[in-house]
């Protein structure tokens, strides 16, 4: 990294850098640590969070959902005495497992901003390295699509099961069927609700102009590979368009995609979302969760490419020419696209879908 060049974080609509650090390396991630130097955040404003004054002195809190405690706390308690110490700060953090608000108290205005704004930055660089934990879908497991979906299914492994790599573990539960408009990582109730106001919010906002207030007619049809070489492919997935040729669906994940990171609830990934099914993927090779339920595609990718962390298998890359060939303009069906829903990973629900943990509906 150029040290004249630093990182930014933008946390909360404001920018903060983010200073080179000697790494240190410890056996389990709850014990990691991250520095920022005692002047880094002297000159805060003040009016960046709420900062009350009491009798004592001042003081500010800040909700955290408990799993990011122990990134405040640091390996034996290092990083919180550390932050009390150079800040001039008494930090109260809840007891493990309880939700609640961490307090900062001291009898300098500065030195709780300081301890704020160091605990805002260390918590937005290990919240980013939480595996995402729901992300919002459009479900494609209506039967008829099931149905085709299997028909492609059968067909492939007729006529192309000779080719290198290609074997039955590779397909997508049919009762899963989806696409991906973004992941989130949701650590609490209150994390989760904050995203389903958000959804509705949504759906005044601009979602019932673009939709009419009903379904989507969306077809999907014909396949398509991720990589650069069809020989060596990992992820196979079906392409999707609006029946009336318009780009309302592209606008509505677009749009939506567009607000969660506004709100911080989502990291931004592309400029626009790439709508796609995933139909095979080399990483349902040899999962034993996935025909129950477990979630991995281009989203388990992708969260791995956030977190700085490789596939936790090594890849079999499977031989996709010949489907690609067959298969160019394979039929999946027509669907209706009535709701977007905040999805919840490793579930299912009565249909086989995932769990939904809120939605918006079109009409």
């Amino acid at each position: 990294m150029d040290v004249l060049r630093p990182p930014l974080i933008r946390i909360g609509g404001r920018v903060y850098r983010k200073n080179l650090i000697q790494e240190q390396a410890f056996p389990h991630e709850e014990e990691e640590d991250f520095y920022a130097g005692p002047g880094d955040c002297a000159d805060e404003p003040c009016d960046a969070f709420v900062v009350e004054e009491t009798e004592r002195g001042f003081q500010c809190r800040v909700e955290v959902p408990s799993p990011l405690y122990k990134y405040i706390i640091g390996k034996k308690g290092e990083t919180k005495k550390r932050l009390e110490t150079e800040t001039r700060t008494s930090i109260s953090i809840p007891k493990p497992g309880v939700e609640g608000e961490i307090v900062i108290t001291g009898q300098q205005r500065s030195g709780v901003v300081s301890a704020r704004t160091r605990i805002d930055v260390l918590l937005d660089s290990f919240r980013k390295k939480q595996p995402f934990t729901h992300f919002l879908s459009f479900a494609l497991n209506q039967p008829a699509i099931q149905e085709n979906f299997l028909q492609f299914k059968e067909e492939v492994l007729e006529k192309c099961s000779k080719d290198h790599g290609v074997s039955s573990s590779l397909f997508q539960n049919p009762a899963k069927l989806h696409l991906t408009l973004g992941t989130l990582v949701l650590l609490n109730e209150q994390e989760i609700q904050k995203a389903c106001d958000l959804l509705q919010r949504c759906k005044e906002d601009f979602v019932d102009q673009i939709t009419g207030g009903q379904p989507l007619t969306v077809v999907v049809a014909g396949v398509e590979y991720m990589n650069d070489d069809p020989a060596m492919t990992d992820v196979l997935y079906a392409k999707v368009h609006m029946k009336d040729g318009s780009d309302r669906l592209q606008m509505v994940a677009d749009q939506l995609v567009e607000r969660f990171v506004a709100s911080g609830l989502m990291l931004k990934e592309w400029d626009r979302v790439k709508l796609h099914a995933t139909v095979m993927n080399t990483l349902f090779r040899k999962d034993p969760t996935h025909s129950g339920g477990g979630f991995l595609s281009t989203a388990e990718e992708r969260n791995n490419t956030m977190t700085g962390k490789s596939s936790f298998k090594e890849r079999e890359s499977f031989n996709g020419q010949n489907i690609l060939k067959l298969f160019e303009n394979f039929h999946f069906g027509e669907v209706q696209l009535d709701s977007v829903r905040l999805s919840q990973r490793f579930s299912s629900d009565a249909s086989g879908y995932y769990a939904t943990s809120g939605q918006l509906c079109f009409s």
